[in-house]
């Protein structure tokens, strides 16, 4: 509580609340917005979050670092259209009744929305036109873009998604972007003014990414171990790495090399039968979501890390978390050739062609046979990391989007 003096003696100005919500992961494991509400928790906000409940996050409420945590139930997890309907509507009617909960227990003066999807404006807009709150657009996904690259065409939905999208843009006070590229869209498809748009890029925050000891069990008595976490989804490209190892097990002949993929998400399941049905479970482990002491085990055992996201103009213009966690713990990474990919990993990467899961197979094999310059690009990658692109630069940024939200 803020201190102020005046002629009136001493009163106290209570912080301002932010209440952010997110729909996509659980906090504290959607990383980037568990780092933006530790920022904003430090910097003397009042934070909030609202998100769904999840594997290892089915707790409806928990207090984290001063931080509230308000989980809600979300019994879909979506494949078809119909499903993403009835999710996302779910998911909306939920987070306007615990919204109606935090502004009782706790108030809010900011509604701080992370898409996707973009329909949080309309909670955001109820209490922006009839209580005066801001809002506060997180940019996290190409939502038309999303869709095109998971159902590959366009149409009637797609257009939808674009007026939902330029109906959040209109209804935020402040819009922050991961990237340059989402920060166009803002500009040129959601006509927001450029002074109003703020980028704050998704960089791993060194307090909570580190480096432990190796555990060479998950080599499962192989020589070299590859590693890779994220959602398991389509736009994920996970089919795309179970090719390249099929390419590396059997065409390249190579047994040893293993593959741990961490990470939950719709395709699970679906992923282990095709893996099953290509004859090489033996060669890849799946965990499912981890605990960070887990996660970071196994990216400290491993040799390459590996970003098989599907080439799609989503992907293209988006910037990927687990690219600026591989760097920071110095991992030589094999991805395709996306725009951003390249500009967050620079050298610190290979690069294949575009989803030819034979040159992506190729590729970690030429790491995996050296070292030598497997070293200098984990090298490069840590430093670019820790010297750039960490949280300890981006969070600074976020603050000063609040403040000029405030203004």
């Amino acid at each position: 509580m803020t201190l102020v003096s005046g002629v009136e003696g001493t009163r106290s100005i209570r912080p301002r609340r932010i209440l952010i919500i997110v729909e996509n992961l659980p906090v504290p494991f959607d990383r980037r917005v568990w780092a933006e509400a530790q920022s904003l928790r430090r910097s003397g906000y009042e934070v909030s979050v609202i998100c769904p409940r999840g594997p290892l996050a089915e707790t409806p409420f928990e207090l984290i670092d001063g931080i509230e945590i308000h989980r809600h139930p979300l019994p879909i997890q979506a494949k078809g259209k119909l499903a993403y309907l009835a999710e996302y509507s779910s998911a909306l009617f939920w987070e306007f009744a615990y919204s109606l909960k935090v502004l009782g227990r706790n108030g809010f003066d900011v509604i701080h929305a992370c898409n996707p999807p973009d329909l949080i404006f309309l909670i955001g807009a109820f209490y922006k036109y009839l209580f005066g709150k801001k809002f506060v657009f997180d940019h996290h996904d190409l939502n038309p873009e999303l869709f095109e690259a998971k159902f590959g065409h366009r149409g009637l939905i797609w257009k939808a998604l674009v007026l939902l999208e330029r109906a959040t843009f209109r209804v935020a006070d402040i819009s922050i972007a991961t990237n340059l590229s989402y920060a166009r869209v803002a500009v040129q498809r959601g006509k927001m003014r450029p002074d109003r748009v703020f980028v704050v890029r998704s960089g791993p925050n060194l307090a909570r990414v580190r480096e432990l000891a190796p555990d060479n069990t998950w080599r499962n008595g192989r020589s070299h171990l590859v590693g890779y976490v994220g959602v398991i989804g389509e736009q994920e490209g996970i089919d795309l790495l179970l090719e390249a190892i099929n390419h590396i097990t059997f065409t390249r002949q190579r047994t040893d090399v293993q593959f741990v993929i961490m990470g939950a998400g719709p395709n699970l399941e679906s992923l282990k039968q095709a893996c099953a049905q290509m004859g090489i479970s033996e060669f890849v482990t799946f965990t499912g979501r981890v605990d960070d002491a887990t996660l970071f085990t196994v990216l400290s055992t491993a040799d390459v890390c590996v970003n098989p996201d599907r080439p799609n103009a989503m992907n293209d213009m988006s910037t990927m978390n687990k690219i600026m966690e591989y760097m920071a713990l110095g991992k030589p990474i094999v991805q395709f050739d996306l725009s951003e990919g390249r500009v967050s990993a620079q050298s610190a990467s290979l690069y294949a062609r575009n989803t030819d899961t034979v040159d992506f197979g190729n590729k970690i094999l030429e790491l995996i046979d050296d070292p030598d310059r497997r070293r200098e690009m984990g090298m490069h990658g840590r430093q670019r990391a820790r010297d750039e692109l960490s949280w300890e630069h981006e969070g600074p940024k976020l603050i000063a989007a609040y403040e000029a939200l405030f203004k």
